[in-house]
């Protein structure tokens, strides 16, 4: 198998299983708040406690992945085009 092919190939595998990722799951962890929708704080005697609400995802702990926003631009395009 030649280096051409094989990187094509492994390129080919990396993109589908990302395409598959996010057909399954469209929505990933914030990355900002690590999921949990607000920042943590420590007090002054250094335990853990709840701080503002995230303001890039809007307090869910979800955003959108870059690839299904993608597809979801495309597919409105072709949606506004066609009708």
């Amino acid at each position: 198998m030649t280096p051409a092919l094989l990187a094509s190939a492994l390129l080919m595998f990396i993109t589908l299983s990302y395409a598959s990722l996010c057909a399954a799951s469209p929505f990933g962890n914030c990355r900002k708040c690590r999921g949990w929708g607000f920042e943590m704080k420590t007090d002054r005697k250094g335990r853990a406690k709840r701080g503002k609400d995230c303001r890039r995802c809007k307090a869910t702990g979800k955003r959108i992945r870059i690839g299904r926003h993608l597809y979801n631009v495309a597919a409105r395009l072709h949606r506004d085009g066609t009708r």
